[in-house]
């Protein structure tokens, strides 16, 4: 604490020599979490007063140290759990921001994937890690350098104890070791600011600067192998990681072929969340004009790398979101002539290092239908000053009833026989769950996200995360869901991370949910198209881009094999459907979201 408060005087000397007290008191009782508390704030000064090489070796072993917490967790009590997550994040950002400066792109990528995993922690607690996503690792120089500080802090440490009157009488081991340690006096830097200027440790930080393109083997590996899974899917993907630092917005882009590029963008935190919350508020209201703002949102998140998706013949856009880009459908986006859905496919992922894009869906389709017609219910839910309430959805009837129609051998539940003990009961016979409902996402609480039944019961995320089996699960979808996407206020869109996470962790490969709830004929027409679209042998991220298309375009037109093919939308009466004016704004086709594997 006197170290911060120096700092915040802008006495950087005096707050270096408290840190350094700070941390070897630190480790000296195992106060694990002020141990990573003080690196950050080495870091984070060493990066203010320019030190970039410095403040990134700091940071990674902050980061490491609150890692190694993790894992032991459930041994902390709630306070001490608090105690270290409240500003972890920061920690993860501060450091991607460092790597993206000195363009260490690949290590920042890996940096953002523990960034989203620790907010999901912060938000739900016990999210477990694969073992590629444990820690940051070092460069060899990096690990000389922390050892070097290491052996110079403890002997310095040890010295000035030994040299401490009230240290007396000291034992004849004490003196030997005291008299070992000042005859190396010259070489003992106890200050921090004294270490900094170590002939070995500026000769380390010159050959890091010098090494700028080097990058940890281990990630090397990592990233080798996400390209070959790029490379395996039948269309031409991309991976888009957009970072919000305060004073700009940072893009890492990873394609099949080539190292990860970075693109810094001039726009501010504060700017962009007040575009995308304009956005959200145009999004929900088909009757006012979309395309100003998505033309702006689009010349900060794709205009900077459309020459290189250009140049490879991009055709879908993997999306790891940060912040509130959570709530901003990318298909939404306007480049002046068109909307993102007619030139890409879009999916969303959790992070990829939790996402296996190569899995295959079964050949065969086996449906699982259910529909919340009847649906007029209220829920109350802790925290919250007002229930949730939902209206009847009468055209779900309708949208269930085509796609059992569509796909062979659909089994349908309607309204009190769509129930949670039957839906447990019954899926896993079925690889497509649909489920035709009202589901609400819960910005405070997201683990409360919950999905409603059509015998009047709710079932949250985290229940089904915990004791639902979906492994034999393709495809999860939710098609009349919501989220807070209209507010004024936006949160930081974890509800929508931690749904995906929730439903992957459950085992299914994908799931689809809608940002704002839809006119009811409005999402029967989509998810129609959708499914016809799957039909003819498209992907999900394909077969969704083809049905926003048709929307967009009032034609039903589908690219199937570079052929032109048609979506035929049918009723219930088995004829054509006629559409209901129209319904090329974005509020019709851009809600819903595929989350996770789009094959």
């Amino acid at each position: 604490s006197i170290g911060l408060i120096h700092n915040r005087l802008g006495k950087y000397s005096q707050a270096l020599d408290y840190y350094e007290q700070a941390l070897v008191i630190s480790r000296e009782i195992g106060d694990r979490s002020g141990e990573g508390a003080t690196l950050n704030n080495i870091g984070r000064l060493l990066a203010t007063t320019e030190e970039p090489e410095l403040a990134t070796i700091f940071l990674k072993q902050s980061i490491n140290v609150y890692e190694a917490i993790r894992k032991d967790n459930l041994a902390l009590s709630s306070e001490q759990q608090q105690s270290y997550t409240d500003t972890i994040a920061d920690t993860y950002r501060k450091l991607a921001d460092l790597l993206l400066q000195a363009n260490r792109v690949l290590e920042a990528q890996a940096v953002l994937d523990l960034l989203k995993l620790q907010e999901l922690d912060e938000s739900l607690g016990d999210v477990q890690r694969s073992g590629l996503t444990e820690g940051v690792g070092y460069w060899e120089i990096e690990d000389e350098v922390l050892t070097l500080y290491t052996e110079i802090l403890v002997a310095g440490q040890e010295l000035a104890r030994l040299q401490d009157p009230a240290s007396r009488p000291l034992s004849e081991a004490d003196k030997a070791r005291r008299n070992e340690l000042q005859s190396r006096q010259q070489e003992l830097r106890t200050s921090f600011n004294e270490w900094l200027d170590h002939p070995e440790v500026s000769g380390l930080i010159a050959e890091l600067q010098a090494s700028s393109d080097r990058q940890v083997v281990d990630l090397q590996n990592q990233y080798a192998q996400l390209q070959r899974e790029l490379r395996e899917l039948p269309q031409t993907s991309v991976i888009l990681y957009p970072l919000i630092l305060e004073e700009r917005l940072e893009l890492v882009l990873i394609t099949p072929n080539a190292p990860p590029v970075r693109y810094p963008v001039d726009v501010t935190a504060a700017d962009l969340r007040a575009a995308v919350t304009a956005y959200g508020q145009v999004l929900k209201s088909p009757h006012k004009p979309a395309e100003p703002l998505a033309q702006q949102l689009y010349s900060w998140l794709i205009a900077p790398i459309a020459a290189d998706l250009e140049k490879i013949d991009t055709e879908t856009i993997i999306y790891a979101p940060d912040g509130v880009l959570r709530y901003l459908p990318l298909a939404a986006l306007h480049d002046g002539e068109n909307w993102l859905a007619q030139t890409y496919g879009t999916s969303q992922i959790t992070s990829a290092s939790l996402t296996s894009f190569g899995d295959r869906p079964s050949d065969q389709r086996q449906v699982l239908a259910a529909a919340c017609a009847e649906c007029s219910f209220s829920f109350d839910v802790a925290g919250r000053p007002a229930p949730f309430k939902f209206a009847n959805l009468p055209a779900t009837e309708t949208e269930v009833s085509i796609l059992a129609d569509q796909i062979p051998d659909t089994t349908v539940l309607l309204n009190d026989k769509f129930s949670p003990t039957t839906l447990q009961d019954e899926m896993a016979s079925y690889n497509v769950l649909h489920l035709a409902t009202h589901a609400a996402f819960v910005p405070e609480r997201p683990e409360e996200s919950f999905i409603v039944f059509g015998n009047g019961k709710r079932v949250t995320l985290e229940t089904i995360r915990n004791e639902w089996g979906l492994t034999n699960t393709d495809l999860f979808v939710l098609s009349a869901c919501e989220t807070a996407v209209g507010n004024v206020e936006l949160g930081t869109g974890i509800e929508i991370l931690g749904m995906g996470f929730q439903l992957q962790v459950a085992g299914a490969k994908a799931a689809i949910a809608s940002l704002w709830q839809v006119s009811d004929g409005g999402t029967q027409i989509l998810m129609n198209a959708f499914y016809a679209a799957l039909n003819q042998g498209m992907t999900k991220a394909a077969a969704l881009q083809a049905a926003q298309t048709a929307m967009i375009t009032d034609s039903y037109p589908a690219t199937v094999g570079g052929q032109r093919a048609t979506i035929a939308i049918f009723d219930e009466r088995g004829e054509l459907l006629t559409i209901p004016g129209d319904m090329s704004h974005p509020y019709y086709w851009a809600p819903f979201i595929l989350i996770g594997n789009g094959l």
